[in-house]
């Protein structure tokens, strides 16, 4: 059974070699992240998950950072919902 968590919070710029916009999985949610990660990690620490912002929802894959995790916000997402550097979003992810 995959287990779905809801956060919220800002939407950030990662300006290394690859930028890209990212949420960060809060502390809470992330302790429940690792405690099934064993389970459906792949290469590097990856989780995958189903993800959705608003109307909007897609497939993607979790990063390991600083004890935490971080969501990609692909443009095509940040484009149907309007996202923007520094705004606040609310997010449901579907683990495993």
């Amino acid at each position: 059974m995959p287990l779905t968590l809801n956060f919220s919070g800002p939407v950030w710029y990662w300006r290394g070699p690859a930028p890209f916009y990212f949420v960060t999985v809060p502390a809470e949610q992330a302790q429940q992240i690792k405690a099934a990660a064993r389970l459906v990690t792949y290469g590097w620490g990856m989780i995958p998950v189903r993800a959705r912002v608003g109307n909007t929802e897609w497939k993607t894959s979790l990063f390991p950072r600083e004890e935490l995790y971080i969501l990609p916000i692909k443009l095509m997402i940040r484009k149907a919902e309007k996202i923007e550097e520094g705004d606040d979003v609310a997010v449901q992810l579907e683990v495993g």
